[in-house]
């Protein structure tokens, strides 16, 4: 099977300027973003007008995860996302675990994965307070311009957040749930790589591993055990790191080796979704950054729900599209990591599936 070489980046705009970033800028641009995001976390609600203003424009764009989704704007900002969590979590902190940064085209980009923690003591989303620490997965993508940010792409695991309430809202996870580990055996926040053909090498990587899940043979009329073992073998394999490590969302969870990810969610996400095209819109981001890689769409992924083998519901032949980022950590020449937020919660309110609701009700 040959890997067919084409654009993964979004569809929608044409005769772009590309940006040529340099490493001391795109560090600069990284410490930043973490300035203001910690800084915003760690005032809370007594300066959050002050912190809010100093870091993102009045009319910014936010790209946010179900039931919150899309909106514009500084005062929606604070009212849908920050007083929230705030009000329910009082002594929010910040721990960050990947800080990335680049350019893609005509936009300048930084990513991050951290943890949100705090003491759950009023409601969150409409879910009653269990009056125990809650760690929030919080992966985000900001876009910068000169000094300000003017969208921002935020994915909070709300359903690993209702795992962590005790409650039991959808089918167990195939994968190991809890925790993600943070990199293995490296800073993944604080380094600076200064050569450029390094961060260049493994975007490349994470991109050629992208473009060979168009390659699918569960198009074919085959069994389990021969998909499998396809799979085993699909061109997908030079890429990953014998100890890979996929951390998935919560619904999903976690896995180890590439026939552990087959297993608890390649195999049956393939067979949910035969079809699907994986770069129809296409990525907004798309960065390397030293041993780090990032692409995220929104939405980069149109399927059409049609088995039950993936998160177990009823097939309906419902159309849908994905929220999601992949952060990649390269080593030994491999991927060796892939921390993958998926908003799960969106994608079974498309195939008719309210878990909010039906938690409340």
């Amino acid at each position: 099977m040959q890997i067919e070489q084409f654009d993964t980046g979004l569809k929608t705009k044409t005769n772009v300027q590309d940006i040529i970033l340099s490493p001391e800028k795109n560090l600069q641009n990284k410490n930043l973003i973490r300035g203001y995001l910690n800084k915003i976390i760690t005032s809370g609600v007594s300066e959050i007008d002050k912190n809010l203003d100093e870091a993102f424009i009045n009319d910014v764009k936010i790209n946010s995860f179900y039931p919150i989704n899309e909106f514009e704007g500084l005062k929606n900002l604070k009212e849908k996302i920050f007083i929230p969590l705030f009000e329910a979590f009082p002594d929010l902190e910040r721990r960050e675990n990947i800080v990335v940064g680049g350019a893609f085209r005509d936009k300048v980009l930084v990513g991050s994965y951290s943890v949100l923690s705090g003491y759950f003591i009023k409601p969150w989303l409409g879910i009653k307070p269990n009056y125990k620490m809650i760690n929030l997965r919080c992966c985000e993508i900001h876009e910068l311009k000169e000094t300000k940010i003017v969208e921002s792409h935020i994915l909070i695991d709300v359903m690993d957040f209702l795992r962590q309430c005790g409650i039991s809202s959808i089918n167990p996870s195939r994968g190991s749930e809890g925790a993600w580990l943070p990199p293995i055996n490296t800073d993944g926040v604080n380094f600076y790589e200064k050569n450029m053909e390094v961060s260049n090498f493994n975007l490349k990587q994470a991109l050629s591993m992208n473009r060979s899940l168009n390659l699918k043979p569960e198009k074919e009329n085959l069994s389990n055990e021969e998909l499998k073992n396809r799979l085993l073998n699909h061109p997908q394999k030079e890429y990953w790191h014998d100890k890979m490590i996929w951390y998935g969302p919560c619904g999903i969870g976690t896995s180890r080796s590439l026939e552990g990810f087959i297993d608890m969610h390649q195999l049956p996400f393939r067979k949910s979704f035969t079809e699907r095209d994986y770069f129809k819109l296409g990525h907004y981001c798309e960065i390397g950054d030293g041993k780090f890689s990032l692409c995220a769409g929104w939405h980069s992924l149109e399927a059409y729900y049609g088995s039950n083998d993936w998160l177990g519901y009823k097939a309906n032949k419902q159309k849908l599209t994905m929220r999601v980022m992949d952060f990649y950590h390269h080593d030994e020449g491999k991927i060796r990591e892939n921390w993958v937020p998926i908003d799960i919660l969106h994608i079974l309110k498309q195939i008719g599936i309210d878990v909010l609701d039906n938690i409340k009700g």
